[in-house]
């Protein structure tokens, strides 16, 4: 392991290593890239209120998630092609998340199936739903959850259509790739992750393939996946959800206070704040700047999560002080598995970690339960 002192070096790591399509579906917002960027500049704007000679000896990161004990307030995010940063990059993850302590949640549209994660996985991981036409695709998803154990499922609602991410249309994106000139001179710069991804050979969607009718080649798939999105998506689906699923049920995607009471009124066991990482409604507001809305609408009626621009422990710090019980974080955990496969998430993680717990020091804090708004500071 090369000496990765931040989530930085992860990221320049990957990006010399995955091809440009697959980088860029991870490093990239909708449109101009507006809210993509607002969530991690919001973040960065935040002041701390730095505090000393206080007795931070006994310090640690340790919290609850969702009434699961973590060792540190941060699940991994859902994130669609996983596979294709590493062969089998979903396992993987998981793995690595398992290893380190925190929940993983595995996405609709990874390369890797439910099924195959859970095979190497000794604890109950989440699992993220997208809501589609197919409702009787659906009802079979949740069955193969249910049979494989798995516990709490994070229901998306800002994805009713794609958001327009223009370096997807500008690279074509596909998985595999297609063989295009330009395709062809990329992955020709990136000759270890084409020998890997020969050897494994696992590139379609594994929750899909297979399981929906009429749906062979990854061409026709991704036309499916694309257009199988639901518009008609509404709150009586998500209460038919929450009176279906026994389990634990997460609602994604609420920046908005409205919807935070109607989210509150299904009886969901938590909402995550997120504008889908700036990958949907270009424009929005940055989830930190959400936050402390939704927060006062939910009343501590759910607990509230968030996702967004966070790439380091410090970050963690700012998104706890604002209200938030835990973190949910995507790329960051990319980034590491790009850089070195599942070492390279147990290291993000780490670093993650160990800035979280740096940052709670000289902030004078000892625990998770003590960070709060008083750790920030008023800037006039």
């Amino acid at each position: 392991m090369p000496r990765f002192a931040c989530n930085e070096d992860l990221r320049r790591a990957a990006r010399r290593r995955v091809p440009k399509m697959f980088y860029d579906y991870v490093d990239g917002g909708s449109w101009t890239e507006s809210t993509y960027r607002a969530n991690a500049g919001d973040l960065a704007d935040i002041k701390l209120r730095q505090r000393v000679a206080r007795d931070v000896s006994t310090r640690t990161a340790k919290g609850r998630m969702v009434g699961q004990d973590v060792r540190m307030p941060v699940a991994m995010a859902p994130t669609g092609l996983t596979g294709m940063f590493w062969p089998n990059g979903e396992v993987h993850a998981m793995r690595a998340c398992e290893e380190f302590g925190v929940p993983y949640c595995l996405s609709t549209v990874s390369i890797a199936s439910l099924e195959e994660v859970a095979q190497h996985a000794t604890s109950p991981f989440w699992f993220q739903l997208y809501v589609i036409r197919d409702r009787d695709f659906i009802e079979r998803l949740l069955q193969r959850c249910e049979a494989v154990g798995i516990d709490t499922i994070v229901l998306t609602l800002d994805l009713q259509m794609v958001g327009q991410r223009n370096k997807d249309i500008h690279n074509g994106l596909s998985s595999p790739p297609a063989p295009t000139l330009r395709n062809l001179l990329n992955l020709a710069t990136k000759p270890q992750w084409c020998w890997d991804m020969m050897r494994h050979r696992q590139v379609q969607f594994g929750n899909i393939h297979g399981h929906v009718a009429d749906v062979g080649s990854s061409k026709t798939l991704a036309k499916w996946t694309d257009s199988q999105f639901d518009p008609t998506l509404n709150w009586d689906d998500v209460k038919y959800f929450r009176d279906r699923w026994k389990g634990k049920l997460i609602l994604k995607g609420i920046i908005d206070p409205e919807d935070t009471e109607l989210a509150c009124q299904t009886g969901c066991d938590a909402i995550v704040v997120s504008n889908h990482g700036g990958r949907q409604l270009d424009g929005a507001a940055s989830t930190i700047h959400a936050l402390p809305s939704v927060v006062e609408a939910a009343k501590a009626r759910t607990e509230i999560l968030i996702d967004g621009g966070f790439t380091s422990g410090q970050d963690v710090f700012k998104g706890l002080a604002y209200g938030a019980s835990g973190v949910m974080m995507g790329r960051s955990m990319l980034y590491g598995l790009g850089a070195a496969k599942q070492a390279g998430v147990v290291k993000a993680l780490d670093l993650i970690k160990h800035e979280l717990e740096t940052t709670m020091g000289l902030c004078g804090v000892n625990r998770i339960e003590e960070i709060g708004r008083h750790n920030i500071l008023a800037v006039a």
